[in-house]
């Protein structure tokens, strides 16, 4: 059972030796060593290094909860340890399918998008523990027509709804800084569509979502853009925390909300300095993609990790592996690729990239590299992995103590 909860004494009293993750040299290879007896693709969570992000983070927030984001994880015994954490409260789920599934066990859930399956909607109505547990999110009336479509009031019962807000930033001279979600921007759009809910019977209004992707998923330490970066995202800080108090203190006088949240990630630090939140979202920094690797504020600690096998050698400084195409959602750019990074110095080839079957890998390392010789890498994302693989083995020292399911390993495929 993977417990994150022993030796949580204060910082003071902890070693001050640098943990092992900060020495690739020590890292790496001892990964291998606990899994070589593992056939390839093999997946690893490090005990020591998830539990290490678990509590940075926690203290990034700066004591406001973290509700964490259940598709960044994709693992249920990941899930049900860092809640048994003091500071962690609550699971933002992405499908109403998994929510379900997850409200078998755990009592706080927040569909962080819109749902319009309407065959989970029909269970959920008939589940009293789930439409209990389980708050769906909406921001338009489409939404809740839908819903009352499945089955009218008076025919379930009453459904818990949090509105989702925009967060993006919008520049008369940069146009849309974010990502496109709720059309609802102003203070005034979103107290209009929260009395059009509390106004329909059926529908009861429990909370807020505003997630800033544009701070929260966007690193801010490197490239030739970073001070664009810093300039844009300090004006969106500012913007965001006086339009989310001003949507906050519509809302106060229509409905008792229990929840109102925002954040992620990458700006755990600003989400829990702002005064009109209750709690924070977040899940990737938990595991580490690569993709947390540009930012100043803070920096994961690489806890989940795969690798592959050397199967032939097509030159003499190409090493060749099977598999390796393990690519993240977004946009179509090198970031995305899953980044080798045990031995150091490899890199993929310009014109064939992460392969679907197989990887060339090219660098000073690479011809040192014979077959049946293991390459670690690190995917872009955190949940993503867990739609490739059925288990992640998990280690701890220098040994592998369990072998946790991912959602596919019990069968599952939400998304």
């Amino acid at each position: 059972m993977l417990d994150l909860t022993a030796d949580l004494s204060p910082a003071s009293e902890q070693s001050p030796v640098a943990p092992e993750w900060h020495d690739p040299a020590r890292y790496w290879p001892r990964l291998s060593a606990a899994t070589g007896h593992l056939p390839a693709p093999v997946a690893v969570i490090d005990r020591e290094a998830l539990r290490h992000n678990a509590l940075d983070m926690l203290v990034r927030a700066g004591g406001l909860p973290i509700r964490v984001a259940s598709k960044s994880v994709r693992v249920r015994a990941v899930l049900d340890a860092v809640l048994q954490l003091p500071g962690y409260r609550g699971i933002l789920a992405f499908t109403l399918p998994e929510a379900l599934w997850l409200a078998e066990t755990h009592d706080d859930i927040v569909i962080g998008y819109p749902t319009v399956d309407r065959s989970a909607l029909a269970e959920l109505f008939a589940s009293e523990q789930a439409v209990q547990r389980i708050t769906l999110m909406v921001d338009d009336p489409a939404h809740l027509d839908l819903i009352d479509s499945v089955a009218p009031p008076e025919r379930r019962p009453e459904i818990r709804v949090a509105i989702d807000a925009d967060a993006s930033l919008r520049s008369a001279t940069l146009g849309h800084i974010g990502v496109r979600r709720s059309a609802l921007f102003t203070a005034g759009e979103v107290a209009a569509f929260a009395r059009a809910i509390v106004r329909r019977p059926g529908f009861r209004l429990v909370g807020l979502q505003m997630y800033e992707a544009q701070i929260a998923g966007q690193g801010d330490s490197a490239g030739a853009d970073a001070p664009v970066i810093r300039l844009v995202q300090a004006r969106s800080r500012a913007e965001l925390r006086d339009r989310r108090a001003q949507i906050v203190g519509a809302l106060t006088g229509i409905a008792p909300l229990e929840f109102l949240n925002g954040g992620g990630t990458g700006s755990l630090e600003f989400t829990g300095s702002d005064e009109s939140l209750t709690e924070a979202s977040a899940g990737s920094g938990l595991l580490g993609g690569h993709l947390f690797d540009g930012y100043r504020s803070f920096r994961p600690a690489p806890a989940a990790a795969f690798a592959f096998d050397v199967v032939r050698r097509p030159a003499a400084d190409i090493a060749t592996v099977l598999g390796g195409g393990w690519i993240a959602s977004g946009p179509a750019v090198a970031s995305r690729q899953p980044r080798p990074v045990w031995p150091d110095g490899l890199r993929t080839l310009s014109r064939e990239a992460a392969g679907e079957v197989q990887t060339p890998l090219q660098g000073p390392k690479a011809a040192q590299l014979g077959v049946g010789d293991r390459v670690w890498f690190r995917h872009a994302k955190s949940g993503e992995p867990a739609e490739r693989i059925d288990s992640y083995h998990l280690v701890s020292g220098d040994e592998v103590v369990d072998e946790l399911p991912t959602y596919r390993g019990e069968g599952k495929a939400f998304l």
